[in-house]
């Protein structure tokens, strides 16, 4: 005989709204935390804001990015495939006007946490000469244009803010306050990851004023008009063959330009970047007699990168720039 055993109305209320609790706060855990894996989805769009959401979230975290290593970030298209990716993500980082294909992108993603790096850090305006910020006195007409070829009456910001320790750590405070706001449940970690990720920053903008205080020269050539920041900080003039985009070419007139600056600025060296062509930088050389060297601009990371991250490439960086500049 089979007894069917009754469960009392009141017990199976009870079991009924524990399961309904249950599953309520699961459903939460995986908003505040991420996905299934309880991490929080970050979407950057190049090198310099993955290793921020990297070295900030941790184990918390779980970072892709758009570009993709030995990409030139500037020349990025956006698949349909990534477009969908981005729309995911818990929080999106990226710099606009940076990458063009990006802006549009996450303009359409609808994701409630964006974070524009440029709005962390104050953006400046740098020509691709560090002498001259504006037009000749001798020809105000003529003056020099920004990296993206404008004009100074209608120049565009620089966006290279990651290549100067100092602002970088602006930027990170800000992901930092981003990545606590996305996910509050961890807001501590991200506080303290943060502040020894800007210590860590802070101790290399040290190196760079005690390595670059005493030089033979303070001028450096470079194929990507990118150091305009890093220059600004160290006192350091830069003198960018192309502009913004390291594949354009220069004109006739800006290469005798910089064979003048060369000469008479005692310059060494031509400095071109791991993922573009060094096919300028060794014609400046050659018509030149200078040397040629890398200096890495750090829109990603490859295996001919002089270092595995961020802090490993600016240290060579440093080095690179000790040796060109002739350090005392």
């Amino acid at each position: 005989m089979n007894v069917r055993r009754l469960i009392p109305a009141a017990a199976l209320a009870g079991a009924v709204a524990l399961g309904a609790t249950t599953l309520t706060a699961c459903a939460g855990a995986g908003a505040a935390g991420g996905g299934a894996d309880g991490k929080l989805d970050v979407m950057a769009s190049f090198y310099p804001l993955q290793f921020l959401a990297e070295r900030i979230g941790k184990d918390h975290v779980k970072v892709a990015t758009l570009t993709k290593p030995g990409v030139e970030p500037h020349d990025l298209e956006i698949t349909p495939k990534q477009t969908g990716r981005l729309g995911e993500a818990d929080v999106v980082l990226y710099l606009k006007s940076l990458q063009p294909a990006v802006d549009k992108a996450v303009a359409q993603s609808g994701v409630k946490n964006v974070v524009d790096a440029a709005t962390l850090t104050p953006l400046e305006v740098h020509g691709t000469s560090g002498h001259d910020h504006g037009a000749d006195a001798d020809h105000p007409e003529e003056g020099h244009g920004d990296e993206h070829g404008h004009s100074h009456g209608e120049a565009a910001e620089d966006p290279h803010v990651w290549l100067d320790p100092v602002k970088y750590a602006e930027v990170a405070k800000g992901v930092g306050a981003a990545l606590e706001k996305a996910d509050p449940g961890h807001a501590a970690d991200y506080r303290k990851n943060t502040g020894e990720l800007v210590a860590q920053l802070t101790a290399l903008n040290t190196e760079f004023e005690d390595g670059l205080k005493n030089t033979a020269t303070r001028t450096f050539i470079t194929t990507h008009a990118a150091f305009g920041y890093l220059a600004e900080r160290y006192g350091l003039d830069q003198e960018g063959i192309s502009g913004v985009d390291p594949e354009s070419e220069p004109s006739p007139a800006r290469m005798k330009d910089l064979q003048a600056v060369a000469k008479k600025e005692n310059v060494s060296t031509v400095f071109f970047e791991t993922l573009a062509s060094d096919k300028t930088a060794k014609s400046l050389a050659s018509d030149t007699g200078l040397k040629t060297d890398v200096l890495d601009p750090l829109e990603g990371i490859t295996d001919k990168s002089q270092g595995a991250d961020y802090f490993e490439v600016m240290r060579s960086n440093l080095k690179n720039l000790q040796k060109a500049l002739g350090t005392k």
